[in-house]
């Protein structure tokens, strides 16, 4: 008698779990070889991963491809001068190592005269979004 009411029970709660919708971020490969004085790895990493949508993940799966971010640069006196570069690269299919042969690559590039370090910064941030996203729309329309 039990495993007649057990049953339905149980098919009733699996029911309700597979209803529930799953928001899951996408799974990702994000590789940073910026300048630590003007834009930190987690920080570079945090700007692409807001920069690229979903569905360039559905395209080019992070167990295929890896995204590199490389912001160089720094102050000459007091005038600052970025250049962000991201590229999209394969990775190897049995080590997952990268292969350095960008299937698509943007760089933007300022300079600010009379500008902070705090300036500086944020000008690195505001060029590696801005590349991050050239290389995302000609992936994928946005």
């Amino acid at each position: 008698m039990k495993n007649v009411i057990l049953l339905p029970a149980l098919l009733l709660s699996l029911a309700a779990g597979a209803a529930q919708p799953t928001d899951k971020a996408p799974k990702t490969h994000l590789i940073d070889h910026s300048n630590s004085t003007l834009i930190s790895a987690e920080a570079a990493q945090g700007v692409m991963a807001e920069a690229i949508p979903a569905k360039v993940w559905k395209l080019y799966p992070a167990n295929k491809y890896a995204f590199i971010s490389q912001v160089e640069g720094g102050m000459k006196g007091t005038t600052c001068v970025v250049a962000a570069r991201v590229m999209l690269v394969p990775l190897t299919a049995t080590a997952k190592a990268v292969l350095f042969r960008p299937q698509k690559m943007a760089t933007a590039f300022d300079a600010a005269p009379g500008s902070s370090t705090e300036q500086c910064q944020a000008l690195a941030r505001e060029k590696l979004k801005e590349s991050t996203s050239a290389v995302v729309s000609a992936l994928v329309k946005s």
